[in-house]
């Protein structure tokens, strides 16, 4: 029999778990395939862990996995395909703004031969107008900025065959952008339209802080534009400035040379200053990650996993 594992990472999301095993529990009992789901924690505050273990001594399907720290979601994305071995595996929020019910769908197109399938959002319930834009704004950046072809309006939401999870695995590099991996392995992919609900429960993890990061470690990890960027720009500052040099030299040869000039030297050394800092800031972005690869760090350490009850492994 073919096997299925879900990968749910989470993070503080002990109020929606217990909703989000039971409708998933609907979708694995009307699959004619083995399934079993795989929880990460995070590192969490709250009782996210005692109420993973609670819903895996209830149901033998459900295997355990918590981190020894916050890793960040990306890394525990990660650990979570490391400990999974099935022949398709879905990799799904617990907030139940994707909808588990999703899942033969999903199935129906893997069979079908179809390598990825994957949810792209045509609705997103329950968000400000301002985080639709930057949503949406991210992902077509990120198209004009990268040569690979990240899927607008998509998140995590998919599901994978074992040749691309084994892929994924064979990629460590410590400062990831899920989004762009899943991507980058290839393999067939297609898209299936969805509706995203609002969070069942708790709140989003994600502030605009937080996602301005993310957006820049997505861009800095599959795309040297903003290095190009730099250049174009110092190219530019050079130019006008030569230009403006030019005019200099020919009023001070045809009109003469009165001391003046204090506001258009302010703003031609403070036009540069700029320009300057942020190429440095650029470029520093790209060392900064040229560092952090080259220690080799494990991407993340396990405290403790535990298999579905019924094998009684830990």
């Amino acid at each position: 029999m073919q096997t299925l594992a879900v990968v749910v990472p989470a993070y503080n999301e002990s109020d929606g778990l217990r909703e989000f095993q039971r409708r998933l529990g609907l979708v694995f009992d009307a699959l004619d395939l083995d399934c079993h789901v795989l929880y990460v924690d995070d590192g969490s505050r709250d009782d996210t862990w005692e109420v993973m273990e609670s819903l895996r001594s209830a149901d033998s399907r459900v295997a355990t996995l918590k981190l020894s720290r916050n890793f960040g979601k990306e890394l525990a994305l990660t650990a979570g395909i490391d400990h999974v071995d099935a022949d398709a595996v879905v990799v799904i929020d617990a907030d139940l703004q994707d909808q588990p019910e999703l899942i033969p769908e999903f199935i129906r197109r893997w069979r079908e031969g179809f390598d990825v399938v994957y949810g792209t959002r045509s609705n997103r319930a329950g968000e400000t107008a301002l985080k639709k834009f930057t949503s949406a704004a991210f992902y077509r950046v990120m198209e004009r900025m990268s040569d690979l072809p990240v899927p607008r309006d998509t998140g995590d939401f998919r599901l994978m065959s074992r040749r691309v999870v084994d892929a994924l695995k064979l990629l460590r590099e410590r400062q990831r952008f899920m989004k762009g991996l899943f991507t980058w392995v290839g393999f067939r992919q297609i898209a299936i339209m969805y509706d995203r609900d609002p969070r069942f429960a708790g709140d989003s993890k994600w502030n605009y802080w937080k996602l301005w990061n993310f957006a820049l470690e997505g861009i800095t990890s599959f795309s040297s534009f903003p290095l190009r960027v730099a250049t174009y720009i110092g190219f530019m500052a050079a130019l006008a400035a030569f230009l403006f040099g030019l005019v200099v030299l020919a009023k001070a040869l045809f009109f003469g040379d009165p001391v003046r000039g204090y506001p258009s030297l302010m703003v031609v050394v403070l036009f540069l200053g700029g320009a300057q800092l942020m190429a440095l800031g650029m470029i520093g972005e790209y060392l900064g990650r040229t560092y952090v690869e080259s220690k080799q760090r494990p991407l993340y350490f396990v405290d403790r996993h535990h298999l579905p009850a019924k094998t009684g492994a830990t």
